[in-house]
């Protein structure tokens, strides 16, 4: 089922120009919103005889697994992922360590992925790997993942500074940007093309408000707390994003430098804009509050790189589409099509030729996890038939792939796509 590597980073670049590649180029594992859960890439090892060997976490806030080489060309994966410096527990991937999950799986974690259990058989991790101070994260007794604990202390609204809800934005390291510089060159090597994840600009992604990465966050990290503060304190949401930008943009020219034109893509941003039927904003509220700050950034990379960038929201943002154009996004995730007002079709008929849809091969709420083989494949192939004519189309599920889906599901996930193909 393999690709040849550098023909699967030319099927990428014409997706990207909207050119209709020779086959339709496929991502799994390249960033923390295209990925799979640390157990189904066990078993695809497993399906695919694969040496055997502890799969390796490298996203421990949805414990993700790391796709590594051999089974990304077992799967016919087109695209090399390098992820951020740090994880969202502020601790860097390496010096690895065996650890087990609830339902007995071997895996690998970072060194510094330290936990301990409640009284409740929760599990609890550490910012920075820190078991003084308070847990950042919870895995329910039996759970799969981690979801972030919220350690914002009363809010006094005479006291309250926007400058405490910016110290996680700090110039990157000449150490971080060695990395940067060392896995581009390692992923070159692959021939796939390669995505970029970027740190710290995530203009309020509410699964970084809480700073999981943070001992002591201070500031506005409470979820509901930030989403009425769209409305109720604007200017002091405005002046978080005028800092984060100018660390980004600092940030850029060195990160640039470090990467070069090597990169195909670049992940910057995962906040949310919809849910299952609506939306968190108006879009006159994203045009006033988010699309200034998304725009200088995008304009930069777009002046000095020749990346393309990605932006992911989940959920109902059919009505935000043309929005993220102008805003200078060039390529839409996770493409929620179970969402409301998000048909493929219409997708692709209205927006088609001005952004790159990187998901919506199959539903990972319901099809993948839940439906039968056939139906899995049924979807794919309707999906791939909608959103590849005329290129602008990168395969992916909507989201990861959660854990106990199926193999034979996700196997029929694979065969679809080198079905439309026309591979044997």
């Amino acid at each position: 089922m393999s690709n040849r590597p550098t023909e699967a980073r030319q099927w990428v670049r014409d997706a990207l120009s909207h050119k209709q590649p020779v086959r339709v180029p496929m991502d799994f594992g390249s960033t923390a919103v295209t990925g799979m859960h640390v157990s189904v890439v066990a078993a695809l090892r497993e399906y695919y005889g694969l040496e055997a060997r502890p799969v390796k976490v490298c996203e421990p806030y949805q414990m993700l697994g790391l796709i590594e080489d051999d089974l990304a060309e077992a799967m016919g994966i087109a695209v090399k992922g390098i992820f951020g410096p740090k994880t969202i527990f502020g601790f860097s991937l390496g010096h690895w360590k065996p650890w087990r999950m609830p339902d007995g799986l071997e895996v690998q974690v970072p060194g510094d992925f330290n936990t301990t259990v409640d009284r409740n058989g929760d599990i609890l991790i550490y910012p920075q790997g820190d078991t003084s101070v308070p847990p950042s994260g919870r895995m329910p007794k039996g759970g799969y993942f981690f979801d972030a604990i919220i350690r914002q202390p009363p809010i006094d609204e005479e006291r309250l500074n926007w400058e405490d809800n910016v110290e996680e934005f700090q110039p990157i390291s000449d150490q971080d940007l060695g990395t940067i510089r060392g896995t581009v060159s390692e992923a070159q090597k692959t021939g796939r093309a390669i995505m970029l994840s970027l740190p710290n600009m995530y203009l309020g992604d509410i699964a970084l408000v809480p700073a999981p990465f943070l001992k002591h966050p201070k500031g506005i990290r409470d979820i509901a707390e930030w989403y009425m503060s769209l409305r109720a304190r604007p200017d002091y949401v405005r002046k978080i994003f005028e800092q984060e930008t100018a660390v980004a943009l600092a940030n850029l020219e060195k990160i640039s430098a470090a990467a070069g034109n090597h990169v195909e893509a670049v992940f910057t941003c995962g906040t949310d804009f919809g849910t299952q039927h609506s939306s968190f904003c108006s879009v006159e509220t994203f045009r006033s509050l988010w699309l200034p700050y998304y725009k200088q950034m995008n304009d930069w990379i777009h002046a000095h790189t020749t990346w393309r960038v990605m932006k992911h929201s989940c959920g109902a943002v059919e009505k935000f589409i043309d929005s993220f154009i102008d805003a200078g996004f060039d390529i839409l995730n996770p493409v929620q099509c179970s969402a409301a007002g998000m048909d493929p079709q219409l997708l692709k008929e209205k927006y088609g030729n001005r952004i790159v849809f990187w998901g919506g091969g199959v539903d990972t709420q319901k099809t993948l996890p839940f439906g039968t083989p056939s139906e899995v494949r049924e979807q794919v192939l309707r999906r791939c038939e909608i959103f590849s004519r005329n290129g602008g189309f990168v395969f992916t599920t909507i989201h990861n792939v959660q854990a106990r889906t199926p193999v034979k599901n996700f196997v029929a996930l694979l065969d679809a796509v080198q079905e439309f193909n026309g591979v044997k």
